[in-house]
Parts: structure tokens; C-alpha cells; sequence
């Protein structure tokens, strides 16, 4: 540290006496006769950040965490998708804000564990189609900007299509269900949906737990 060398150097090679030392750099003599006895240099260990504030969100964010600490791992929403699901509801703040609450909230709650058991999953060509969106960066026209990313795979044989939109909207859900289809050749048997929110409302919308595309 600067100040212990300064100490020692007025101290050893100026032969200033504590008093003098104290009077120069303003220090008590308690203070200069303790770093001149110092035999290692104080080591500083930094306290552990505070959980982020995300105000009025952070009710909502908590009780998210403690309905989906009580599922199965595999069941819980990603901090990603948590972001997401904040922003539906009007919060405009960062995703690290949101990453590090999650991570903070977890290191300190511990559920109940679960054993998991894991079933294969098996089918037969065209019977079913897993869905799902992503939310990407991307730069149009020298801006980026927040897109909204479609992902259609066919369970049995892994092929993929893609389609992005600049928002997720029920209208765009059946867009994107059409080119999928288009793609593929045919509509799969059935499709899989991860409790997507548009597809749920959608269905809510019609009076059904089925939506016909």
C-alpha cells in the first residue's frame, strides 16, 4: 500500500519520528506506529454484492421463483425466460438485473429435492412437432434491434425450421405455423408446446384446449 511505504519511507531513510509523520500526512500516531509494526500489507476481501433491485417486479419475480422451486428441474423456467416474462408486464429494466436475483434468490433457497426419473421419448415419423420461440439481437440497417425467433423440429427426425417476426403475437404464431407446414410438406399428427402464452391465450380466446390451424 502507498501509505505504509511513504510511512516507512519518511520513518527509515528521512529518520522523521512518529510525531512528525503524524503531523506531515495527518494521520494519528496510533495509525503511523501500527503500519510501521505492520509486518504484511492489510488484505481487503470484498463483501458480497447485494441482490439486485428490480422495484415493483420483485414481488412478482419472488413469487415465480417459489411456485417453480416446487417443480421438477426440467419444468422450470430459465432466467431467460423470466426476463421475458417480466417484460409482458411492463418491467423495462436489464436481463443481468433479473440473471443475478434469480441466481442470488437461489443460492439461498433450497426446496425440497425431487428425484427425477427420465423417460426415452420415442416416435414415429410425423407424429409429432415440438415448438417453441427464442428472443434474439440483431442488427438491421446498422441498428440492433430485439426480434422474436419461431422454432419448429419434427420429433422423429430432428429437421428444423426457423422464421423470425419483430414481436410474438397471436397472428404471427399462425404465420408461422402456416410456412412450418409449408416447409415441411404437411402438418405433424400433434405439436408440443412448453405452456407457450400466446398459444394459451389464444386457445382461451377460442373456448377450446385446442387451437385449429
Amino acid at each position: 500500500m502507498d501509505i505504509i511505504y511513504e510511512i516507512r519511507r519518511r520513518h527509515l531513510v528521512q529518520k522523521q519520528t512518529i510525531t512528525e509523520i503524524a503531523r506531515d500526512m495527518g494521520l494519528s500516531r496510533p495509525t503511523v506506529r501500527k503500519h510501521l509494526n505492520t509486518v504484511e500489507e492489510p488484505k481487503y476481501v470484498r463483501a458480497q454484492p447485494a441482490a439486485p433491485k428490480l422495484g415493483q417486479f420483485e414481488e412478482q419475480l419472488t413469487k415465480w421463483l417459489e411456485e417453480e422451486a416446487k417443480l421438477s428441474r426440467p419444468r422450470r423456467r430459465t432466467a431467460h425466460r423470466l426476463f421475458e416474462g417480466l417484460q409482458e408486464i411492463g418491467y423495462s429494466g436489464a436481463y443481468d438485473s433479473v440473471q443475478r436475483f434469480v441466481k442470488h434468490w437461489k443460492s439461498g433457497h433450497h426446496g425440497p429435492k425431487l428425484t427425477e426419473a427420465f423417460v426415452p421419448l420415442q416416435f414415429q415419423p410425423g407424429d409429432a412437432c415440438q415448438f417453441d420461440w427464442s428472443q434474439e439481437q440483431v442488427e438491421l440497417g446498422g441498428v440492433f434491434q430485439t426480434i422474436k425467433v419461431a422454432h419448429f423440429r419434427m420429433a422423429y427426425s430432428r429437421q428444423m425450421f426457423v422464421v423470425a417476426y419483430p414481436r410474438e403475437m397471436q397472428e404471427m404464431v399462425l404465420d408461422a405455423h402456416s410456412r412450418a407446414f409449408a416447409f415441411f410438406g404437411g402438418a405433424p399428427a400433434r405439436l408440443i408446446y412448453d405452456n407457450l402464452k400466446t398459444v394459451v391465450d389464444a386457445a382461451e380466446s377460442m373456448g377450446s384446449d385446442s387451437i385449429d390451424i
